[in-house]
């Protein structure tokens, strides 16, 4: 959730120590388990985990990353999850994105595109089905 590494034998009773997060509040979804921060995962509660985008990535309307990754796992395909003021801008957010879903959903294969569009580029994200 934080995006910081887990020690998995770490205390559980440590604030850092880890607790299996399900990505999701919804427990009839078929999400796999990962682990996150006790802390983390505490803080979360009953509230959807919302994954934030780094204040250093220069965004315009950014897409919700975990429903954007719960479709693309599910569907597979393309889907736009922001736009830019410049190239420069969105190829940062593309490269961002890439490494934030090999992370987020291991063994889906993502690929970022950068295309012209409206005076902004827009970042799309695609996946093929598992």
């Amino acid at each position: 959730m934080c995006d910081e590494p887990v020690d998995a034998d770490m205390s559980v009773n440590d604030p850092r120590g880890p607790s299996v997060d399900s990505r999701t509040a919804d427990r009839k979804a078929k999400v796999a388990e990962r682990l996150a921060h006790r802390a983390c995962n505490t803080r979360k509660g009953a509230v959807k985990v919302v994954i934030a985008w780094p204040d250093r990535l220069h965004v315009v309307e950014p897409a919700p990353l975990i429903a954007v990754a719960e479709r693309l796992e599910r569907k597979g395909g393309r889907e736009l999850v922001a736009r830019c003021p410049s190239k420069k801008d969105a190829q940062e957010a593309a490269d961002w994105l890439v490494d934030r879903f090999s992370r987020l959903v291991p063994g889906l294969p993502v690929t970022a595109s950068v295309d012209a569009g409206g005076g902004q580029f827009l970042v799309a994200l695609a996946a093929g089905r598992r």
